[in-house]
């Protein structure tokens, strides 16, 4: 088939709909206005520590990370498949007994002194398994756990806290739909890091593409009649798609709505010694910034150098690397020990790190924009590498149906 399509972005959906177009012979051309491809999905080395920009978890079970990506040559390594929560109680280990003695306890204590909310967990679970995609309800997260009957005391010290951190949204106002769909992938496969970091995910979807296909340190500044144009020249292209962020591909495509967004500030700090000795994610509501916390050493060696550990801790919906001193303070009492030697490797303070998915919101908005004219990204479908990588398929399903046409 002949034809060139012009992607504008080399972030996630860029990539897959390049990559589809690519597989179904069609030539495409990806412009990247940053120096790599990743997007919002990338990762620096400094001294020798692998520091995503903002805390993000790869979640194996993704149906489009399958289809798309060879997932074990990521080589992922797997979090511990529960949370350590920090609660009025102390830390509390919640994750399966085969984890170890710690974990047996916190589970069986957390029975113990919340039965109702134990046997409502374990149902929300199974149904989230088992079912298919749920009908949208119109209701919030929140909502959806009081309609479950959950205690104030789980939802306020462990599952605000979890989901705060998946969701960067501390009201919990995200759609139900959007929190059992995640529900259903972390159920089912666990989170993990790729052993080279979450830029390996986007890499890895580059290497498949011709070597002339992306071009990086391009900023697209107009979509025009024919094409595109940028700083220094203007680029043909029978249809153009647009999979940049959701501001961005408002400014460029008339009649695409900017969406609202949810923030992140991830620190990094590294010390001599691990203090936890487990993969395992704690989570902390018993402060207002609800910190989400790991040692990513733990999860993955090779993110630190030989002798150090690395620490990250997140605050959702804030974009402030004010609030270090408050963070550090906070990271002594959830680990127990004195944080004050720790070195501070990196600050990501990312004010649009995930579009805002309300109750209500569609799964899938158009990816059809005009004629030859195509937008996708994670504002389109999910706010999720499973909605990036979807839209960027049914942008490209969009335009190969349409060069198709006489």
């Amino acid at each position: 088939m002949a034809g060139e399509v012009v992607v504008v972005g080399g972030g996630l959906a860029g990539l897959s709909a390049a990559v589809a177009l690519h597989r179904a012979g069609v030539r495409a051309t990806v412009l990247e206005a940053g120096d790599d491809v990743g997007g919002r999905v990338r990762t620096d080395v400094v001294d020798g520590f692998r520091l995503d920009r903002g805390f993000q978890v790869l979640l194996p079970a993704y149906p489009a990370l399958r289809r798309l990506v060879d997932v074990a040559a990521l080589h992922p390594h797997p979090f511990t498949r529960g949370t350590i929560a920090v609660t009025d109680g102390g830390r509390r280990w919640l994750a399966g007994p085969w984890h170890g003695r710690p974990a047996l306890s916190g589970v069986a204590g957390f029975a113990a002194s919340h039965p109702g909310d134990s046997a409502r967990v374990a149902t929300l679970a199974v149904r989230d398994v088992l079912r298919p995609a749920l009908a949208d309800s119109g209701r919030s997260t929140a909502e959806e756990f009081r309609r479950w009957g959950l205690s104030e005391a789980t939802v306020e010290q462990v599952l605000r806290p979890f989901l705060a951190g998946v969701f960067l949204d501390p009201a919990l106002d995200t759609s139900a739909r959007m929190f059992h769909l995640l529900w259903r992938s972390f159920l089912r496969g666990g989170g993990a890091l790729p052993a080279e970091g979450m830029q390996a995910l986007p890499r890895q979807l580059a290497a498949a593409l011709p070597t002339t296909t992306i071009r990086t340190g391009v900023e697209v500044t107009e979509i025009t009649a024919d094409g595109v144009r940028t700083a220094s020249e203007s680029l043909p292209a029978r249809a153009v798609i647009v999979a940049t962020d959701g501001d961005t591909a408002a400014r460029l495509l008339p009649g695409v709505e900017a969406p609202g967004w949810h923030a992140v500030t991830t620190f990094y700090y590294r010390t001599a010694e691990s203090p936890l000795r487990s993969p395992t994610l704690l989570v902390d509501g018993l402060d207002e910034l609800l910190i989400n916390t790991a040692v990513l050493s733990e999860v993955v060696p090779g993110y630190a150098p030989p002798g150090s550990a690395l620490i990250t801790a997140s605050v959702p919906d804030r974009a402030d690397p004010g609030l270090e001193p408050r963070v550090r303070q906070r990271l002594a009492r959830i680990y127990e020990v004195d944080t004050r030697d720790w070195g501070l490797v990196g600050t990501y303070a990312v004010p649009r790190a995930l579009p805002v998915f309300g109750p209500g919101a569609p799964l899938r908005r158009p990816v059809r924009i005009g004629p030859g004219r195509y937008v996708c990204g994670d504002h389109r479908d999910t706010p999720s590498v499973q909605g990036a990588l979807v839209s960027g398929q049914r942008a490209a399903a969009a335009v190969l149906a349409d060069l198709a046409r006489p």
